[in-house]
């Protein structure tokens, strides 16, 4: 079996990508033209492998409560290219940007939204296994025969209804089914964590649209001689404030933000199986539970039958004696094996008390406030017609099949959220308030700012979180192909015991009917004193087992085609949601 190829992961990422040393080449020819222009080129030699800012840093003071900036560029002093007179005509190329290139700019943004590259691997499903059955030379419609029981067709192709438990005919069993997939504790259980998860995924798409928050605040300031003179001991107190609204965005150009989203769906699609999977197994628990205690009925009825045949051997017996026929041997001997018969129904009533309180935990109830209806295998039709999912369609219908690819698209999507960590991260970030003293006026202030953030060590942690990433990937990926394995032996085995069963009642029917024959003539021979009880209570032995053997086998077609439903998906559809 070939459960597919999943996508191909791209291949381990290390060092610097070439996308941030563009980036920084970029940034650094940006700055050298707008510093050049600004000094008219008179400053092109403080360009020789040092920045302007940072050769000729200015020195700040305050005089007559006025902030002026000193020319510190002693090498071109008086030739207007003092830092004062550089600062100024920055903002004015600036302003002329903002006017001229405000429409450019803007299109670059949405250009470099629209075009952004979402990095890791694309999923793409594991493809269908190519095997049409799942025994090696089995015919698409197979026939189980029994002597005196059902015969079952089992026909490849068919579809399964989603209450398939219908197809026992038991009113009783659909109410109790019905019961258990409204109330049952589990299956709430697995619900609330479907929507616990579901909003993840609400919180992963909020990282696409911008974040607004208030901001506020309020400082007070002294200066001290020390931080800016003595002049400056002068200066009065005073308390300023601001109050307004921050807005950020992620430009997500790398497809990081994408990733998460994409990861936080297939989490998503992995916890709606488990609530497909979860209503699955209270649905077969309930039927297994149900046969359970119609099986355990059946056992004792037989074992009843077999206490009252012990009683008529021993009526037996103790006449004979009566009439000088027997002896006082064969009577203890009778009355033993009539108590040994009797130590079997306390385990069968503990079996059926089990079931039965098991039953009433699956519905929901406690074993005080609910009683489980008097199922029995009469009243119980084995399923004749019995439809079976082709190879193809399985891993589209069983939920831990699907369950194991939304894994593997996690793993994936995990990848590109990696891989996008090795790349920068664009943002804007935009802030209006109002400002002031208050002891003063105040007046509105706001700021726009464009960041990037982008690695360029970190230890080898970015490279090695990748590779865990796709590692991790492989591992989900064997776990599908493992799964989709696991599904097509359990519906094998499964095949085969229905076949196997069937014969299995057969051969105890023909048991059943021999030891009953034995059992009749070893009584008329003890009778007629051509036989001694030991014989007799040999015969009623091997009938007892016989009849108890019967009903464990018929039960055995019942579980085992509940079984194969179950190892075929329940009827649950691909397309469908879970209730």
């Amino acid at each position: 079996m070939h459960a597919g190829e999943g996508p191909r992961l791209p291949q381990n990422i290390s060092g610097t990508p070439t996308v941030i040393l563009l980036l920084n080449r970029l940034f650094v020819m940006v700055r050298s033209s707008l510093w050049r222009r600004a000094c008219n080129m008179e400053c092109t030699p403080c360009f020789q492998g040092k920045h302007h800012i940072a050769r000729h840093k200015p020195a700040a003071f305050i005089a007559g409560g006025q902030m002026t900036v000193a020319a510190t560029c002693p090498r071109h002093a008086g030739r207007g290219c003092d830092n004062e007179t550089v600062y100024r005509r920055m903002i004015a190329i600036l302003a002329e940007w903002s006017t001229g290139y405000r429409i450019k700019f803007a299109l670059i943004l949405m250009s470099a939204d629209l075009t952004s590259c979402t990095v890791g691997p694309n999923f793409v499903a594991p493809a269908q296994p190519h095997e049409t059955n799942y025994v090696m030379g089995q015919a698409a419609t197979v026939t189980a025969k029994a002597s005196g029981d059902a015969t079952q067709q089992i026909n490849l192709g068919g579809a399964l209804e989603a209450d398939w438990w219908t197809r026992l005919r038991s009113p009783d069993l659909d109410r109790t089914v019905t019961l258990a997939l409204s109330n049952n504790r589990t299956l709430e259980v697995a619900r609330a964590n479907l929507l616990k998860v579901a909003e993840g995924v609400k919180v992963a798409r909020a990282g696409l649209l911008p974040q607004l928050d208030a901001t506020s605040g309020l400082a007070g300031q002294q200066y001290g001689a020390s931080f800016l003179g003595r002049e400056a001991a002068t200066f009065p107190s005073f308390w300023a404030y601001s109050a307004g609204i921050g807005v950020s965005y992620d430009l997500d150009v790398f497809g990081g933000t994408h990733r998460s989203i994409e990861l936080a769906a297939a989490d998503t699609d992995v916890q709606q199986e488990a609530v497909r999977a979860a209503q699955l197994s209270v649905a077969s628990d309930t039927v297994l539970a149900a046969i359970e205690v119609a099986s355990t009925r059946a056992q004792i009825d037989v074992v009843k039958n077999v206490i009252a045949s012990d009683q008529r051997t021993l009526s037996l017996v103790q006449s004979r004696l009566e009439a000088g026929a027997s002896s006082d041997q064969d009577v203890t001997t009778a009355q033993s094996q009539l108590d040994r018969d009797r130590t079997l129904l306390p385990g069968l009533h503990q079996q059926l008390n089990i079931a039965q309180d098991t039953l009433a935990t699956l519905v929901g109830s406690s074993p005080a406030d609910w009683s489980a209806p008097d199922f029995s295998l009469t009243g119980m039709s084995l399923p004749q017609d019995v439809p079976l999912i082709v190879p193809s369609e399985l891993v589209r219908s069983r939920p831990d099949i699907r369950a194991a690819e939304a894994q593997l698209h996690a793993a994936s999507a995990a990848v590109g959220v990696a891989t996008a960590d090795l790349y920068p991260r664009f943002s804007l970030s935009a802030n209006v308030a109002e400002q002031g003293l208050f002891a003063g006026p105040a007046g509105a202030a706001w700021s726009l700012v464009g960041g990037i953030t982008a690695p360029i060590f970190h230890g080898g942690a970015l490279s090695a979180r990748l590779r865990a990433a796709q590692d991790d990937y492989q591992a989900a990926f064997a776990q599908y192909q493992q799964t989709v394995l696991t599904a097509f032996r359990q519906i094998a085995d499964t095949l085969h015991a229905l076949q196997n069963d069937a014969d299995a009642v057969t051969a105890q029917r023909q048991a059943l009917n021999s030891a009953t024959k034995a059992l009749g003539l070893n009584r008329e021979a003890y009778t007629a004193g051509n036989t001694t009880i030991l014989q007799v209570l040999d015969a009623q032995r091997l009938q007892q087992l016989a009849e108890l053997s019967l009903v464990q086998a018929r039960t055995e077609r019942f579980l085992q085609t509940v079984n194969l439903f179950v190892a075929a998906g329940g009827g649950l559809k691909a397309s469908g949601g879970a209730d």
